[in-house]
């Protein structure tokens, strides 16, 4: 069953093979505006079925438990807009895992990230029982600064070429929110 995290103005899903267009269409049309902040893609990514191949490895991930990833689609049109991606999702005593994020270009500025990230955030702790979320962002993305600190992650420190981005290592900030901490 793949039921919706139901938000104010959005909802989040599960994706479904039957979803491969439409992000298709997200990723074609995001792909000169994401590049600053996302690892290189393979052309493949930007394929039908290289599309319906990530969605069945979500999907995998799913039932496994190991990753979360969810379309970010408006209540009134149904339009998928972006996608939030707990992954990295580690069990023991740990129960951890780490969130990404991202927004159509033409959303942007609107608060929808902030109440996709919450609706995530929520289910991490109360669905898929994880105790810790961690976030990394590049210093000079400040809305996404913002939609985590609104969310109510907090600044745990400065990571070192953490991450290649747009073909190099580069240092993130990094944010960590627990379930006690939830707002």
């Amino acid at each position: 069953m793949n039921k919706k995290m139901m938000g104010d103005r959005l909802y989040l899903r599960r994706p479904e093979l039957d979803d491969a267009a439409a992000f298709l269409t997200l990723r074609s049309n995001n792909r000169s505006f994401l590049r600053p902040y996302e690892p290189h893609h393979p052309e493949r990514t930007y394929t039908l079925e290289g599309q319906q191949a990530s969605i069945r490895r979500i999907i995998h991930q799913w039932e496994q438990g190991t990753g979360f990833a969810t379309g970010i689609f408006l209540h009134h049109s149904d339009q998928l807009i972006g996608r939030v991606h707990l992954s990295n999702v580690t069990r023991g005593a740990w129960q951890n895992c780490t969130i990404g994020y991202f927004l159509d270009q033409e959303c942007q500025g609107k608060g929808y990230m902030t109440e996709a990230v919450r609706l995530a955030v929520s289910f991490a702790f109360r669905e898929a029982g994880l105790h810790r979320v961690e976030a990394s962002v590049l210093p000079a993305n400040i809305p996404s600064i913002r939609v985590l600190e609104k969310v109510g992650f907090r600044y745990i420190g400065l990571s070192r070429a953490h991450l290649k981005i747009d073909g190099a290592w580069r240092d993130h900030l990094l944010y960590s929110l627990t379930s006690e901490m939830e707002v």
